[in-house]
């Protein structure tokens, strides 16, 4: 098969420096041996000079080096979600266990037992759909993210190829050397004067920043206040003025105790030509930046389309909607913990469960952690609240019966594909719905935030149902709500999240809603 891209369509691209197209493609240049981003401000090369490829890894094979200027590493990643080949759906998701899981676990081995299937099948279907073997992927997403941490942190170049995923740092100076003709010490400007010797200083981890690229443009603001609306006390805190955004972080890796620290984000303002974020990390969380980082940009859905959701959202909320992201998760267990809590409760009582589940089980921050202001606590673990009794979460000002759904989905986690990212959408949401205490609507929020899934269409919501009736003129019956949701697919969670913004700013949608929608029963948390 031949991965390389039709120059017709993606030269003139480049010449435009065509944003739209940033992590979608790359360009390797063979009079430089060099490869770029689209956005890439270098003068352009010439056209008999370019080779188009579809991924960095592919133009790594190539034997093409990342661009000093425009950093590929910091590309938005294309996340394709839409596909009947369950080849290609199985080769996706085999990528994204690549991109997300801890180095120490990454192995062909592993990867073939994860999804279920023999190491010969999964090297020649991750290698037919993305023409590089599975190994040879997880080497360059190494390779790129030591890239960035050698340039934008002071941390030793020991712990950056740890960092990354090498087990050693003669193995890392090795691949760095073959890939990019290029020693570790002389990519890092100034070079790193501290050396090798000793760890440097928590200060001098907690000041240094990463930059997140994405494809602008960003309605930062409006993200800040959905996740605003939703924060707990303790875990998160949103300065929405401040565009910034800190919260506490439990990773959990696989033969280990769990990581606990926090982030710190800064946003660029809405509107900007060249929007970024600027991540600030706990000491504790340097070592684990291969296993947070795509966790970080799910989060912050810094790898959408603005373009293609606009478009798909169509004339009636596309222009207000361009940039809309959708808020995910860097934690699915809190994340399904609290869709439960919020189940038929408004988004304050829903905070106020939330704030005195953590309380009565989270766990602080270790001393001397040098957590932002207001973040003091991590969710609690599911083994903590799989041991719990029905009486203390009940104490709490909830149900029995939904304390119980609680401490059956904590039990029933570590055996859940939706908790490891396994399997189709269609069958996650069978599973989270055959749980005691979740109905549809809540199975669909989990994924919608949980997964970052873009076409979720939420059964039964009421904010949705009356915006929905209000553009159509009148009252739909199910599956005419189901047919109008529908025009806005592959992107149905983005038009959930406008039609929820557009009903927060009318305090009387319909006349018969007798209250505020900002607070109505349904909104999720």
């Amino acid at each position: 098969m031949d991965f390389l891209l039709d120059p017709e369509h993606c030269y003139p691209a480049l010449l435009a420096r065509d944003a739209r197209f940033d992590g979608q493609w790359f360009v390797g240049v063979t009079s430089t041996g060099v490869y770029c981003r689209p956005i890439c401000r270098v003068r352009a090369p010439r056209r008999e000079n370019c080779r188009f490829f579809p991924s960095a890894s592919l133009a790594e094979a190539a034997r093409f080096r990342p661009c000093l200027k425009c950093r590929p590493e910091l590309a938005p990643a294309a996340r394709p979600w839409s596909t009947m080949d369950a080849a290609a759906v199985l080769a996706r998701e085999a990528a994204r266990w690549l991109d997300e899981c801890a180095p120490e676990e990454a192995s062909l081995p592993a990867l073939a037992a994860h999804l279920g299937v023999s190491e010969r099948h999964v090297r020649r279907v991750f290698t037919a759909e993305h023409g590089v073997a599975p190994l040879q992927y997880l080497q360059t997403r190494r390779l790129l993210l030591a890239k960035q941490l050698l340039t934008d942190t002071r941390l030793p170049i020991a712990e950056v190829a740890l960092a990354a995923g090498f087990s050693s740092l003669r193995r890392f100076n090795a691949a760095f050397q073959e890939h990019y003709r290029l020693s570790p010490t002389a990519l890092r400007k100034g070079g790193a004067e501290s050396g090798d010797e000793g760890r440097p200083g928590a200060h001098a981890l907690e000041t240094a920043e990463l930059r997140l690229d994405l494809r602008p443009p960003l309605l930062g603001a409006e993200m800040l206040r959905f996740l605003a609306a939703r924060a707990v006390p303790g875990v998160e805190c949103v300065d929405i003025e401040r565009l910034s955004l800190s919260r506490s972080v439990r990773l959990t890796r696989l033969g280990q105790a769990d990581v606990l620290g926090w982030v710190s984000l800064r946003l660029s303002p809405d509107g900007a030509e060249r929007p970024q974020v600027r991540l600030s990390l706990s000491p504790s969380l340097w070592p684990a930046i291969a296993t947070l980082m795509p966790r970080l940009r799910r989060w912050l859905d810094l790898d959408a389309d603005p373009q293609a959701i606009a478009a798909a959202l169509g004339e009636v909320l596309g222009p207000t909607a361009l940039g809309l992201r959708l808020p995910g998760s860097l934690d699915r267990f809190e994340l399904a913990i609290r869709a439960v809590l919020g189940q038929q409760v408004t988004v304050a009582a829903a905070r106020t469960l939330a704030t005195r589940l953590i309380a009565r089980f989270g766990e602080p921050l270790p001393d001397g952690a040098g957590a932002p202001p207001g973040v003091t606590h991590v969710f609690p673990a599911p083994a903590t609240l799989a041991a719990a009794t029905v009486d203390d979460i009940a104490s709490l000002g909830m149900p029995a019966r939904r304390a119980q759904a609680l401490i059956h989905l904590a039990q029933q986690w570590p055996t859940l594909a939706f908790a490891q990212g396994r399997g189709t959408v269609e069958a996650a949401i069978a599973e989270l719905a055959a749980l005691p205490g979740l109905g549809p609507w809540t199975a669909h929020y989990m994924l919608m935030r949980g997964w970052s899934w873009p076409d979720a269409y939420l059964p039964g919501d009421v904010v949705l149902k009356q915006c929905l009736e209000e553009r159509a003129g009148g009252p739909l019956r199910p599956r005419e709500l189901i047919e109008a949701a529908a025009h806005f697919a592959p992107y149905r969670s983005y038009a959930v999240l406008q039609l929820w913004r557009e009903a927060a700013l009318k305090p009387k949608l319909n006349p018969k809603l007798k209250t505020d929608l900002k607070t109505v029963k349904g909104l999720p948390s």
